[in-house]
């Protein structure tokens, strides 16, 4: 069984600058644990039979609205009933003012009451967006995070391979650090996985035989950044010579992370290879194929030996998470 994770009511009121109307005994420790959001329409229509009472409500012009049109003993019935099921906030959108009788009910079944100048739907997308990140699915890998010619390249190997030198040596080169050792990834939606520091080892660095620095003190804030989305994974080895590379990159190999595959490459390390040129280059060549352009395609078309291949595809990697 997967692990639910929970944020704070008051993180969501500090985020999105929420004005409290009504706020039980504590209830700013209370936990959200749902990413959805709901206009209960239906609800303020009698209709409660399928009323998720872990979801965030929402109140815009329409339900309120439709609440001003009711007779004042129908809507009292149905705001007694929306407190009743305790869920898990009640937002009014707009700037409004909530209906006559609501604070009351609120004030009884111990539910929060908050208000927002933003529209409704705008609110909403925005409290969805910070919900699926703060909710999202999420594991710590042993790695290196950097951002390369705006590529999020996940260096993975074993210990001592050279992750965090290469790291350091692009951080020079004008590329971005985000972890070192510990990555934490996280699902934001069905294509997206998004990188992190745990925030105690956040811009620290290992390089064994100098010890602990910080890239954002020694290399500046433009060294540095807090998370990026995840395109690509590298993989670090030692030198094996018994073992045949990929030198053509005809075929794409791929690691599932979260249930998301991600294109991965495999680079072999020995003295004189120069790994953070290596690493640059293969994020430009990552960005060319998703753009769908294959050097290796092309080169083999030249040749006249592509009528058996594939020809690259334009792959859809615009993400508005």
């Amino acid at each position: 069984m997967s692990k639910q994770y929970a944020v704070s009511l008051s993180q969501i009121i500090e985020e999105h600058s929420l004005e409290v109307l009504y706020l039980p005994e504590q209830g700013e420790l209370r936990d959200v644990v749902s990413s959805d959001i709901h206009r209960p329409g239906l609800a303020l229509a009698g209709f409660f039979e399928y009323f998720d009472s872990e979801r965030i409500q929402v109140l815009g012009k329409s339900e309120l609205g439709f609440l001003e049109d009711l007779p004042a003993e129908t809507r009292q019935e149905r705001l007694n009933e929306l407190a009743a099921h305790r869920p898990a906030a009640i937002v009014i959108s707009r700037g409004l003012n909530p209906p006559e009788g609501l604070k009351e009910c609120c004030v009884r079944e111990q539910v929060p009451l908050l208000r927002t100048n933003d529209t409704t739907s705008g609110f909403m997308a925005a409290l969805i967006s910070r919900l699926n990140v703060h909710l999202a699915p999420r594991v710590t890998n042993h790695g290196v995070f950097v951002e390369v010619h705006g590529e999020g390249m996940l260096l993975v190997g074993d210990s001592g391979v050279g992750k965090s030198e290469t790291a350091i040596e692009l951080v020079k080169r004008g590329h971005r650090l985000i972890a070192d050792d510990a990555v934490e990834i996280r699902r934001v939606s069905d294509r997206t996985l998004v990188g992190s520091a745990p925030e105690k080892i956040r811009h620290f660095i290992e390089l064994r035989g100098v010890g602990i620095v910080n890239a954002r003190q020694i290399f500046g804030m433009g060294a540095v950044k807090i998370t990026e989305k995840i395109d690509m994974v590298v993989r670090l080895e030692p030198w094996d010579n018994d073992k045949v590379y990929d030198r053509m990159g005809l075929e794409n190999e791929f690691v599932d992370i979260l249930g998301i595959r991600l294109p991965q490459v495999t680079i072999p390390v020995k003295p004189g290879r120069n790994l953070a040129i290596i690493i640059e280059v293969a994020a430009m060549n990552n960005r060319q194929k998703k753009m769908g352009y294959n050097a290796a395609y092309e080169l083999m078309q030249n040749l006249g030996m592509a009528d058996d291949l594939e020809p690259p595809k334009l792959q859809n990697h615009l993400h508005w998470d």
